[in-house]
């Protein structure tokens, strides 16, 4: 009887929810039910005095934790988490992948980051490649591989931040890889759906497939014993294990056997860069980001637009705030397909693109009641994808925003020999054209979707997230920022809370955009809003598993207490102590 009472209850709820009107808009919203609090979000916020660890896996989480009651820092933590993730969640992350860091050090009181992004090979050019008839660098196989950088990544965050032997952060991911662990089951739909691109590939299948046929199923044990000998031997040599040892040579041969470019010498070459993170203000909080190669700065020119309206009185899922969400989002991306690149080979605007001069005349290209089908990039008047995400917050408020990916579910497909993991398909962000800034060169960074961030305020870490998934990125930092700051959301709501993402830009690949896009939305978005914004002239479509994931630690310094977030799009977790 009691069951059925609180079924006839969650049915009031959703019935009464559909129509309620919340910020001052109708929105049909997910119901919880939850004995207090919102019901619209999935769970409470996680609360910690000491440290905090949030990311897309509860095992992961459990080891950073682990490194953090030990006595690590947030770098610490953040080295064995993701090392970790490169185990349990391989299709989004792993060491044939890239990293990138923003990182608040509270003995200086700075900000750093870094930039761990590999470079295509010395060999390849785009006139190799016209002359094999290629006119976009394909998605799949060696020719979208680019030099991984994560492993320098890690070398770069412990040798300056650590403070515990790198051999000690990866033997948890070594006993699990050798060991194994039961898949968890966002992840699991996610490696099935990846099964047929993995037996194209021998070396694949052997790595992830049962007895090289099919993916792991929900709750079953998976083992990676490569991985583990691979892991072993960064913990015993370094990273020069991976880009002057065997890793290398194995990763070297295997491509000149099947067609690739790569040579030592593209591995000997490598380095990960500290770059210094750039920044808008965004209603009295200072928002970070990295500079190009990444797409960071995109969040910031859609700032920059929309802090000139009221956001607060358009009201969360309004047809009116998405509009203008979505057409700020055009602007971003048409200058990204045009100035976003490797700043080694280009001098970028980065400057002048974030500039609140800028932003103003931005704004004054939307139209409110149409949408846009046709946006060049604008004058700064010059002098997809899978990824994993990590925020981790220490006892001395030490702040570590870590994002690392190889790109599209395990990335080029490709796992080279029995190194145990799959090299990225960054390479395949190349633009072919030969007046394009993100053109294909010898030794150069591609474009690259993953993106870090970090909110400070009156020059203190107040935010600390990310949200993971390839263009969906920095529009899932905006409205991550807005549901906060001018909606109200906790750390929790703000991240649960339904999302939008609008597809069909122009990309650096020098592939144009067509029309004006579509619109994707999640189902807590009101069918009068929709209405209204096809009136508008977008197209609206219902989606799901393309809203990104997200994580954030916020710091209440007035209480000394960090507040934690994750969401139900992955299967993360948020711990503390």
């Amino acid at each position: 009887m009691r069951n059925i009472l609180r079924f006839v209850f969650l049915l009031l709820v959703l019935g009464s929810l559909m129509n309620k009107s919340i910020f001052g808009t109708k929105v049909a919203a997910v119901a919880y039910d939850r004995p207090s609090g919102d019901p619209r979000q999935s769970r409470s916020v996680v609360l910690a005095r000491h440290g905090a660890v949030a990311t897309s896996h509860p095992r992961a989480a459990d080891v950073g934790l682990d490194v953090l009651k030990s006595g690590g820092n947030a770098v610490d933590a953040a080295i064995a988490v993701n090392a970790m993730l490169g185990v349990v969640e391989p299709m989004s992350c792993g060491i044939g992948g890239d990293l990138f860091c923003i990182y608040w050090d509270s003995k200086t009181q700075k900000l750093y980051g870094l930039n761990a992004s590999g470079r295509s090979p010395y060999g390849i050019s785009r006139q190799v490649l016209k002359d094999r008839g290629v006119r976009f660098i394909p998605d799949e196989g060696l020719l979208s591989w680019s030099v991984p950088g994560c492993v320098s990544g890690w070398e770069a965050l412990n040798g300056r931040f650590g403070t515990k032997p790198l051999a000690d952060l990866l033997t948890p991911a070594i006993e699990t890889a050798r060991d194994g662990f039961p898949v968890s089951e966002i992840i699991a739909g996610s490696w099935q759906a990846s099964e047929a691109s993995l037996r194209r590939w021998e070396d694949s299948a052997a790595t992830y497939l049962i007895d090289g046929k099919r993916a792991p199923r929900f709750g079953e044990v998976f083992r990676n014993r490569r991985l583990a000998k691979s892991y072993q031997l960064i913990a015993d040599k370094g990273a020069k294990a991976f880009y002057s040892g065997s890793i290398a040579r194995a990763i070297v041969k295997f491509s000149q056997q099947n067609g690739g470019f790569f040579t030592m010498k593209d591995f000997a070459d490598h380095r990960a860069d500290w770059v210094e993170p750039v920044s808008t203000s965004y209603r009295g909080y200072d928002v970070w980001e990295l500079p190009p190669n990444g797409q960071g700065i995109a969040a910031l020119q859609m700032l920059n637009v929309l802090e000139q309206h009221d956001v607060s009185a358009m009201g969360f899922g309004s047809s009116q705030y998405l509009h203008l969400l979505v057409e700020a989002k055009k602007l971003a991306f048409a200058d990204r397909a045009r100035f976003y690149a490797d700043p080694e080979f280009n001098a970028l605007p980065v400057k002048e693109l974030i500039s609140k001069e800028y932003g103003i005349r931005q704004n004054e290209r939307i139209d409110g009641a149409q949408a846009a089908t046709q946006v060049p990039a604008g004058d700064p008047q010059l002098e997809r994808g899978d990824t994993v995400y990590l925020t981790v917050v220490d006892k001395d408020r030490n702040c570590c925003s870590l994002i690392q990916s190889i790109y599209y579910g395990f990335g080029s497909q490709v796992t080279p020999g029995n190194v145990g993991f799959a090299m990225q398909n960054r390479g395949a962000l190349f633009a072919l054209q030969e007046r394009h800034l993100n053109r294909l060169e010898p030794h150069k960074r591609p474009f690259h979707t993953i993106i870090p961030a970090m909110v400070t305020r009156e020059n203190k870490p107040w935010f600390c997230f990310g949200v993971m998934g390839g263009d969906m990125q920095p529009q899932g930092h905006v409205q991550v920022l807005v549901n906060m700051i001018d909606f109200g959301m906790n750390v929790q709501m703000a991240g649960d809370a339904p999302r939008l993402r609008h597809v069909g830009s122009a990309t650096p690949t020098g592939r144009r955009a067509r029309g004006g896009g579509t619109v994707q939305i999640e189902l807590g978005i009101g069918q009068d809003a929709v209405s209204e914004l096809e009136q508008k002239g977008h197209r609206v479509q219902h989606a799901k598993g393309v809203f990104g994931g997200y994580q954030g630690i916020l710091v209440d310094w007035e209480q000394g207490v960090l507040q934690g977030g994750t969401e139900a799009r992955k299967d993360g977790a948020v711990v503390g102590y």
